[in-house]
């Protein structure tokens, strides 16, 4: 790693707020909304020596230009003239300065494309991939499909959607619950009955249930043979989660929506969760995702990050208890090329400079809806 490189070359000199929609590829439900689109606000920081750092954040669809003003209002100018390497000490900077609306997932998310962006800056001046600088554990990383799971997806396109996920390599395929428990049942054995005997099957509530039925159907899926259930209850029921994680032998996911290394803290001292899905967007950027997947590692607690395969996939290759990677490829109507799975269904981290996303500007630029630039 090159320490000689001159402060002023990292001063930032200008920081551009972009907010693009990605429309849903088809029409995708959950147990608990409709995913039509995503808002996407992209945040772009220029050094003096003409460095340039890419970040980005999202929302399902509402949000977006509250996400933008945020960054654009209050935390980009802050940014203007400082030491772009000092990536620790610019988030915390920034998280007291919106100290009376934090810490909350909007803050969170804002916070992210930022540090993101940081990130990218620091791993470009050290000629480093963001996956070899964080720690580079691990060559590659299994996949497993969220895609063809969705809620609205009819039985025979669920079974569908099973078959093409196993034929194309995919090491598990995820189902959304939140049905009539009967139908659920009859969606899981379809799949399972689909899916060769080496291949997970997971399911995911998206914090639908209350105690007593995610207890139940925690039984219910287990003889199912379903690798983990993912957010069975509300994300700050801290102490629901640690009574079903009691009740049941089934491992129990979560971390998608919680927006604090303070709060998976609490998780894991309380024994309430066995897998940890912290989301570097939603828990506020590549630095304190890096904290939880370290403190999950004290726990022996394996990390499969929720979403973003196109960041997640360098972040959770880097650390040691990374386990697999989230097919999800909601950001590929804005890249040079989409990212890609081997044969063996395993997907291996970019090795270029920076944070390995390969932005194509010409297609942000069809899809951009606003966007502002402050300057030095």
């Amino acid at each position: 790693m090159n320490t000689n490189i001159k402060a002023d070359v990292a001063h930032i000199t200008q920081v551009e707020v972009i907010l693009v929609d990605i429309p849903a590829k088809f029409p995708r439900k959950d147990a608990i909304q409709p995913f039509e689109k995503q808002e996407t606000p992209i945040v772009r920081i220029t050094t003096e020596s003409g460095v340039v750092g890419t970040g980005y954040t999202y929302t399902l669809g509402t949000g977006g230009t509250g996400l933008m003003r945020l960054i654009a209002d209050y935390l980009a100018p802050q940014l203007l003239g400082q030491d772009a390497r000092n990536v620790e000490a610019l988030w915390w900077r920034l998280n007291r300065s919106i100290n009376s609306v934090s810490p909350g997932i909007f803050t969170s998310l804002a916070l992210s494309a930022i540090d993101i962006a940081l990130w990218d800056i620091r791993c470009q001046l050290a000629n480093m991939s963001l996956h070899m600088m964080v720690g580079g554990a691990h060559t590659r990383l299994p996949m497993y499909d969220t895609e063809g799971g969705w809620l609205n997806i009819d039985d025979d396109e669920l079974v569908a959607n099973a078959h093409s996920a196993a034929q194309r390599g995919f090491h598990g395929f995820k189902v959304k619950v939140g049905r009539r428990l009967d139908e659920d049942i009859r969606r899981l054995r379809k799949v399972r009955d689909a899916l060769p005997e080496y291949m997970d099957m997971m399911v995911d509530a998206n914090q639908i249930f209350h105690l007593d039925e995610a207890i139940r159907r925690g039984r219910i899926f287990a003889d199912l043979g379903v690798a983990w259930f993912e957010e069975p209850l509300p994300a700050d029921d801290l102490h629901g989660h640690k009574l079903l994680r009691e009740s049941t032998p089934m491992p129990i996911a979560l971390g998608e929506t919680i927006h604090s290394i303070h709060t998976f803290r609490e998780y894991l001292q309380q024994d309430a969760c066995s897998i940890v899905q912290v989301d570097a967007a939603r828990v506020g950027g590549i630095t304190p995702w890096i904290k939880v997947a370290h403190m999950a590692e004290a726990f022996n607690i394996a990390v499969v990050p929720h979403y973003l395969m196109e960041l997640h996939v360098s972040l959770a290759a880097a650390v040691p208890n990374g386990r697999m990677v989230e097919h999800i490829p909601q950001l590929d109507e804005l890249l040079m090329a989409p990212i890609s799975m081997d044969s063996e269904g395993y997907i291996t981290p970019p090795s270029k400079p920076g944070v390995g996303i390969d932005w194509d500007w010409s297609k942000v630029d069809a899809r951009k809806r606003a966007q502002e630039v402050q300057r030095l």
